[in-house]
């Protein structure tokens, strides 16, 4: 395991607390310092440490539950709904019908996946985003690593894929229509006419929002295949079957898993305190998180 290894190597673990969560942080000016409350998962009792300096490298996402909104309906559905962020591992859906609502990341993931034991995948989105299709193994990077050391070798296909990455979103900011044609074209041919192509052209340029990567073209396999389809719809509610669009089309479910994105969350829900005063982040921090 590199992340023990490292720790073990730099002589760290012996500054680490583990099975602690952290509960209050309060900082007083009269002491100059913090004071953090921190609960024992394994005895429920709380410890408090000090600090000259308090570090939050907790991330910026809930991770205890993913953003999910309210379906209208919700509780009529007779299936089985499925959060991406508390996934069961005895989840079986071979056979299924399933619904997987939304078109990030997760979906993008989730679809091609399911599709290889599933009846049918359907990914639900309110509108398309944007996707490229990328190869999982580095073929240049395999060739460079046969005849350049390693670090070489890595410091190059790091360069390399920088390089590609700040063109490709230069380009779209430069020439947006001409780089639309570019993305939608890649798309057309890896489907070969399988797919509506209205539902991969978003309505905004390339780069207003991030591009979605789909490994080895896995999710335009699936399409072809005729095992994962993708409707553009809104949500009017749940059924007892499914799920019922405001076009008036209904998708049949055993199986919905609401792909719906995170919910933003700083130090890991703690709220600091100045001198007793709650502070609030998000009135701290400005432009691009500068303090």
């Amino acid at each position: 395991n590199y992340v023990a290894e490292t720790a073990k190597e730099n002589d760290v673990e012996r500054h680490i607390r583990y099975g602690v969560a952290v509960k209050s942080a309060d900082w007083s000016s009269a002491d100059k310092c913090w004071t953090l409350t921190a609960e024992s998962e394994q005895t429920g009792e709380l410890e408090t440490y000090t600090a000259s300096f308090l570090v939050g490298c907790t991330g910026y996402y809930n991770y205890d539950q993913g953003y999910k909104p309210d379906f209208p309906g919700e509780a009529d559905f007779k299936g089985q709904i499925v959060q991406p962020q508390h996934w069961p591992e005895n989840l079986d859906y071979t056979g299924k019908k399933v619904v997987v609502i939304g078109s990030g990341a997760t979906a993008i993931t989730l679809v091609p996946t399911m599709a290889e034991k599933a009846a049918h995948v359907t990914m639900l989105q309110r509108s398309p985003t944007y996707l490229m299709p990328l190869p999982s193994t580095d073929k240049v990077t395999l060739a460079l690593q046969k005849v350049l050391p390693e670090k070489a070798a890595y410091r190059l296909t790091r360069a390399r894929n920088i390089s590609i990455s700040r063109l490709l979103y230069e380009r779209s900011r430069k020439s947006p229509k001409a780089m639309r044609r570019l993305f939608l074209g890649i798309i057309k041919r890896q489907l070969k006419g399988k797919a509506d192509m209205r539902h991969f052209s978003p309505d905004y340029n390339p780069w207003d929002q991030r591009l979605c990567v789909v490994k080895d073209g896995d999710l335009f396999e699936a399409i072809k295949a005729g095992t994962a389809s993708i409707k553009t719809d809104h949500i009017e509610r749940f059924t007892k079957t499914g799920i019922r669009l405001k076009s008036g089309e209904e998708l049949e479910a055993d199986i919905i898993i609401p792909a719906t994105g995170l919910d933003i969350q700083m130090l890991g829900g703690i709220t600091p305190r100045v001198d007793g005063q709650d502070v609030v982040l998000k009135d701290k921090v400005i432009y691009k998180n500068v303090m």
